[in-house]
């Protein structure tokens, strides 16, 4: 079997998309769909090329250094010059919103007529508010005392509130060979890889963790403690966050 067969098989074995492999390696996607056809044309020389194949071999979970001696087996001699950024660059060029600057005359404007309507306001309640007459207590008569209304005694089948949990944890099952991404508060990288069929993994964060999935289909999750079933059961990439209040209940 080729370098191009390989790649492509084991690709499809993880569940991956070219689209998933082409964001994880930042290689072009057209450079890696040539690649599994064992054109390496598009890779800018035998260095280039080298580094390719390792890194399509790492996200989708197997050895590069066999496809690389193979590699050089076939495609002897010096690599070709080629900028960095020329192989990495992507398909689609990336359009930038222009920044414009703020309309101070505008919020000027818009903070005048609140302190108006505010004057406005302010002269009319004080102008309507009538006459208005305060009750002076008798000498010698004693002043009325302050009763306190008591609280009724908890009875016993009133539900009691749960502790709010301080943290999110979550648990993940692979049914089969999947890619995952995991993230935390931050949206620091806590987890990104191959998990195999019949692994589970466990992280825990504050506030929040936010789960990325190359094959919806192929994961069970679990949350707080909650089997939550499968994302994504028709398969596909499948985005969720959780925080310490999920799975929500009604």
């Amino acid at each position: 079997m080729s370098i191009g067969e390989t790649l492509a098989r084991e690709r499809e074995r993880a569940g991956l998309t070219l689209t998933q492999v082409s964001l994880q390696t930042r290689i072009r996607e057209s450079v890696i769909r040539a690649m599994e056809h064992d054109d390496f044309s598009g890779c800018g020389g035998n260095f280039y090329a080298r580094g390719h194949i390792r890194s399509v071999s790492r996200v989708i979970g197997i050895d590069p250094e066999p496809l690389v001696r193979e590699y050089d087996d076939a495609h002897g001699g010096a690599p070709m010059p080629l900028s960095a950024a020329a192989a990495f660059e992507p398909e689609r060029a990336v359009a930038f919103r222009e920044r414009r600057s703020p309309n101070w005359s505008a919020a000027m404007a818009l903070a005048l007529a609140l302190v108006v309507a505010y004057g406005i306001f302010q002269v009319v309640t004080t102008a309507g508010g009538g006459e208005r007459r305060t009750a002076r207590q008798v000498a010698g008569t004693p002043a009325p005392a302050k009763t306190t209304p008591s609280k009724a005694p908890p009875k016993a089948n009133d539900p009691v509130a749960a502790a709010p949990r301080k943290k999110v944890v979550l648990q993940v099952k692979a049914r089969r060979t999947t890619w995952v991404n995991i993230r935390g508060d931050k949206g620091e990288q806590l987890f990104s890889g191959i998990i195999r069929a019949g692994d589970s993994r466990k992280w825990t964060e504050k506030k929040k963790i936010s789960l990325l999935i190359g094959n919806g289909g192929g994961l069970r999750v679990e949350v707080n403690g909650e089997d939550i079933g499968t994302p994504g059961q028709g398969g596909g990439v499948t985005r969720m966050t959780f925080t310490p209040d999920d799975p929500k209940t009604t």
